[in-house]
């Protein structure tokens, strides 16, 4: 599965030929999303000399598999956020948000790289979505928001409608790619293929571990999504969403604005430019990673919705991508306790990585700096709420009751000696009566002991991106056991 973004842009990364060894960096950035290199700009226009470490490729996670909206409408997060938190947290995550907007906006315009203005719309066609629309309509009154009611969308269907105008759209990749020729311009280095590995705090610095080799920094900045190393449990706080986006050719005209859905199941729409005409993007169906029954299902799902409103439809990419929310809806972002202040994280972004991945560069950038920013302080410094802890807790009753379960199941289905089929996974008890999963891609069948090796969930087989997914905290590897993303450090052991 290739996003539209990997489809019409490629970022040519120079390699990198000299050594990592050393202690010539002020802070090295683990992650080449977003938040990795606009915190990485940010700091390298500074003065202060930058590393960036990506295990993958550039925007390989989350970024390159956005959805790309740029917007202070996010569905119904503002409502989200007040049912955890004061109005205090609520402006300030909405100055949060403007400031991300408005640099990146600024950025785009300064180095040239294209993107449209538009409308948007959180939209409902039920009564429940009309309710949640009511309350995002008194969170943003509250925080500031202009937002507007109408019943005239260019969508196919009635619906409702929250309005916020002159919102953007943007292409990821595009962006990333501007990123890092500004990097460069200031100094910075980034290094593709390096997956960090170990991380050790003395003597007022830190030592990262990487694949390529180990540097040593004042301050590392883990913008990972779920943070590796996460010994203050942060990932107990996390909720691993994963969803699905996919584009159409359509005849006729399509709808103009960008539009998200207030009711389940969501549904995400948005134009890509595409030569001389314009795809339409459709995206939803999240879940919890993991606890899906067939990831291809939902990727269907869309297609049939997209095609049963606007009829015609032809189908030409579909993906995924994985976000995180926080168990009181406010990313977090600042040193872990137990780093002395050395290392650094942003996740909790609650699928709108745009604009907090740009707030989250800006926060860190002037901590990092001396600085301060009012919102950054605010958010930062949020006092935990009765909802905030029962929300926290809520996910790892959940996990419990997987972890349980899958370990049962497991144990109670032997593996035999045949080969799934092309594509398919199965996991069951080994010879040595463990978990072990077995998969059949591009023609060849690996066997992996099937347990995650963040905190020992039993892995499930994604049917859509041929992978193993954990359901406890979001760790995700190929069908031959190399780590792909989430708090998980190591690869699968074979079997």
């Amino acid at each position: 599965m290739e996003s539209v973004w990997f489809s019409t842009h490629t970022i040519n990364v120079p390699p990198f030929v000299g050594s990592l060894d050393g202690s010539g960096h002020d802070t090295i950035i683990a992650g080449a999303g977003l938040t990795g290199l606009a915190t990485a700009v940010l700091l390298a226009r500074s003065g202060q000399r930058v590393l960036v470490l990506e295990a993958r490729n550039v925007g390989a996670v989350a970024t390159g598999n956005t959805t790309g909206k740029l917007s202070l409408l996010q569905g119904t997060v503002l409502s989200g956020i007040a049912s955890h938190q004061g109005d205090e947290v609520l402006r300030a995550y909405v100055d949060a948000q403007h400031a991300g907007q408005q640099w990146l906006m600024r950025f785009m315009e300064g180095q040239r790289v294209p993107y449209e203005r538009r409308d948007a719309y959180t939209f409902a066609t039920t009564e429940a979505g009309e309710k949640a629309l009511r309350a995002e309509a008194d969170a943003s009154a509250r925080a500031g928001v202009p937002v507007t009611w109408t019943g005239r969308t260019e969508l196919p269907f009635p619906a409702t409608a929250l309005l916020l105008p002159d919102q953007a759209q943007i292409h990821p990749l595009k962006v990333l790619d501007a990123l890092l020729d500004e990097l460069h311009r200031h100094g910075g280095t980034l290094v593709e293929g390096a997956r960090v590995t170990g991380v050790d705090v003395r003597d007022g610095s830190v030592e990262v571990t990487s694949s390529r080799g180990t540097a040593r920094a004042g301050h590392l900045v883990l913008a990972t999504g779920a943070p590796i190393f996460d010994r203050g449990g942060h990932f107990a706080r996390l909720v691993p969403s994963r969803s699905y986006a996919t584009t159409h050719a359509v005849e006729g005209a399509i709808p103009q604005g960008m539009y998200l859905s207030a009711d389940d199941p969501s549904r995400s729409l948005r134009t890509v430019p595409d030569g001389d005409r314009e795809l339409l993007m459709v995206g939803g169906n999240g879940h919890v990673v993991g606890r899906e029954d067939s990831a291809a299902a939902l990727v269907e799902d869309l297609v049939s919705w997209t095609q049963a409103s606007f009829p015609g439809a032809q189908p030409l990419h579909a993906w995924s991508a994985q976000d995180y929310r926080s168990s009181d809806r406010v990313p977090f972002v600042g040193p872990l306790a137990w780093s002395e202040g050395r290392v650094h994280v942003a996740t909790g972004y609650n699928k709108w990585g745009m604009t907090n991945a740009v707030a989250s560069g800006l926060a860190l950038a002037a901590d990092l700096t001396g600085g301060s920013l009012p919102w950054a302080d605010t958010l930062c410094d949020r006092t935990p709420t009765v909802a905030g802890v029962v929300g926290a807790v809520a996910p790892n009753v959940g996990v419990a009751g997987e972890l349980v379960k899958d370990w049962v199941g497991a144990e109670l289905r032997a593996l035999g000696d045949a080969s799934p089929d092309e594509g398919e996974g199965v996991v069951g008890r080994g010879a040595d009566g463990l978990p072990e999963g077995v998969a059949t891609v591009g023609g060849r069948t690996c066997r992996v002991r099937a347990i995650c090796t963040h905190l020992g969930g039993v892995l499930h087989w994604n049917d859509a991106e041929k992978s193993w997914d954990c359901p406890l905290h979001g760790s995700r590897f190929s069908s031959t056991g190399e780590r792909l993303e989430g708090p998980a450090v190591d690869d699968l052991d074979g079997v």
